[in-house]
């Protein structure tokens, strides 16, 4: 512990970590500008602290001096879930801390990790086994009548499990503080044999990157009951679908995949007959245009929670049942659906693989995928890929509007929801776009944003396609083939745009509003242009956003996951956008 140290540790978990440092002169002395005020630079062991830190604690403020880290429950058991001890935890904030450390957080750090594996679910002739390494504690938690439901006592003290009680315990264990150590195995599903390839269709050279032959042994860990479940935690641009072809082959079995979209879905399926031995015969598709069930079927979400009325039945859910699968794999699982949390409670005995580009989740449930789903598995840090040429090099531009007298007036006399939406569909953002458009007079660019009016007021003035939910996907697979070739170079698109576009040259993106700060969201539209560039240029993202209002607020939040990841923000006025040097990529 030294007192020139980044991080003070406080009692109520959260951790306070100082990006820069005074300047000191050879005496020791406090550097000064010219106006008086005490000279910074970037502590030295700022980012070395960040890499640290985001293993096991979660980023909650970024303001551009201090940023504040809560530890947490699923954030500790994440960590543990990967080899991280509490003595290691505790030895990272002990080498980064400046004071003491808090003892409450020691007996905390530790009591949370003790308690991740401390139940087990073993396998037996028939059914389950919820056992202890702390016999102790078995009638502690059978005491809870939510726990106690969903088991059998046996003659001697025993806890057996069926097998549709596997999920819904392991729910009941997470919400009293104890996540369940699953060693019940798998059903290992009808086989399917599933060769990568060595040439891709198109002729190209294939061969899986390190970390995501990695990811895939680390999920897989040989087929025991040791993996065979989790999430796996990779940029956008890193290449997961890549990785969940790695898990389908260590696994060799019949494959259910759900995504977010069809676009994805088609996706899915080009990248698995390009990069796999799998032909068209066994690869199928199940939405709204084709429901076709194969070896392998890719869905969407939104398929499978469709139902004719509020109190109607899911009638997609018998794909879960039609086939032996062996593996499931939920892309972007963030964004599970609670249907498809309830369903996937039943399916325990299947290997389930989880892909995201970020474990947050918006609705706080990521207690419902360390359990369901399960714990991360693999993880590398985004800045990390990019030093190593494997997303594009990205910088990040906040660029805030001033609001209109007259519109202030509306946005003063509105609630605190519609204000978000004055300010974020702030009329003189459009300028600001065009001069953003007119910097890079060859750049890729996507517009992105959440309300389809302002959409269409700049579909308009830049006479250029709009992609939102209504349109046709045949329509959108045009346009963005027609991105791909180079024949627009300006694409338009809502929400739909956040996740699964396969756009590789799009090289800057100017998002103009967004779901509150919703930092999930942020991580994806950036995610949108980090594909790597083929003459190895990198890429920008904009926000634009209206200054002084809940725009700039929610903008700040938004800005907490890719801070934690390395990325930093450059302020600008609208006003003095001429004065900031134009990118290489332009």
């Amino acid at each position: 512990m030294r007192s020139d140290n980044p991080l003070i540790v406080q009692p109520d978990r959260s951790l306070m970590l100082h990006t820069v440092r005074n300047v000191l002169d050879s005496d020791g002395n406090l550097r000064k500008d010219k106006e008086g005020r005490p000279l910074t630079e970037e502590h030295p062991r700022y980012q070395e602290a960040r890499d640290r830190l985001a293993v096991f604690a979660e980023l909650a403020k970024s303001p551009d001096y201090l940023h504040t880290y809560r530890l947490n429950t699923i954030s500790v058991w994440n960590a543990a879930a990967l080899g991280v001890t509490a003595e290691e935890m505790l030895a990272t904030l002990e080498d980064l801390s400046c004071v003491p450390i808090p003892p409450n957080i020691e007996q905390e750090l530790r009591e949370w990790v003790s308690c991740y594996g401390v139940l087990r679910i073993e396998r037996r002739e028939v059914g389950f086994e919820l056992i202890s390494i702390d016999p102790a504690l078995v009638p502690d938690v059978l005491a809870h009548e939510a726990v106690r439901k969903h088991c059998t006592l046996g003659a001697e003290g025993e806890v057996f499990l069926d097998d549709l009680q596997r999920g819904l315990i392991k729910q009941a264990l997470i919400r009293i503080g104890f996540p369940v150590d699953d060693r019940g195995g798998y059903l290992d599903g009808d086989p399917l044999d599933i060769k990568l390839r060595q040439t891709c269709l198109s002729g190209e050279p294939f061969a899986l990157r390190d970390y995501q032959s990695g990811a895939a042994k680390a999920f897989h860990a040989g087929g025991t009951e040791l993996g065979g479940s989790g999430v796996v935690v990779l940029p956008c641009g890193a290449g997961k679908t890549v990785t969940g072809m790695a898990v389908m082959e260590l696994v060799g079995a019949k494959t259910l995949i759900l995504t977010t979209n069809t676009v994805a879905v088609r996706q899915w399926c080009e990248e698995l007959l390009d990069k796999t031995e799998l032909t068209s015969d066994q690869v199928g598709e199940y939405t709204g245009d084709e429901k076709v069930i194969k070896p392998v079927t890719i869905t969407t979400y939104q398929m499978l929670t469709w139902r004719r009325s509020k109190a109607g039945a899911f009638e997609h859910f018998e794909v879960f049942s039609s086939e032996n699968w062996g593996l499931v794999i939920y892309d972007e699982v963030h964004l599970l659906p609670a249907p498809i949390f309830r369903v996937t409670a039943d399916l325990q005995a299947r290997r389930r693989l989880g892909l995201t580009a970020t474990l947050i989740r918006e609705d706080g449930k990521e207690d419902e995928v360390f359990c369901l789903i399960g714990p991360k598995r693999y993880d590398v840090p985004w800045k990390v890929l990019e030093s190593k040429g494997f997303i594009a090099s990205a910088s990040c531009v906040e660029v805030r509007v001033p609001l209109d007298e007259a519109i202030r007036q509306v946005y003063l006399g509105a609630g605190a929801r519609a204000r978000f939406r004055v300010a974020s569909e702030n009329p003189a953002k459009r300028e600001v776009v065009q001069n953003l458009i007119k910097r890079h007079p060859h750049g890729r660019i996507l517009i992105i944003g959440q309300y389809i009016e302002q959409l269409e007021h700049l579909a308009t003035i830049l006479r250029a396609p709009l992609i939102t939910g209504k349109t046709p996907n045949a329509d959108r697979e045009t346009l963005y083939e027609a991105f791909r070739t180079g024949s627009e170079r300006l694409l338009i698109v809502s929400k739909v745009g956040n996740f699964a576009i396969d756009l590789p040259d799009a090289n800057i993106a100017i998002q103009i509003s967004g779901t509150f700060g919703s930092r999930q969201e942020e991580a994806q539209r950036l995610g949108r242009i980090l594909r790597p560039k083929r003459d190895g240029s990198g890429a920008v993202f904009y926000s634009v956003v209206t200054a002084g209002t809940r725009d700039q607020e929610f903008a700040e939040k938004r800005q907490l996951f890719l801070t934690e990841q390395g990325y930093t923000y450059e302020i600008a006025e609208a006003a003095s956008m001429c004065a900031i040097d134009e990118e290489v990529c332009s």
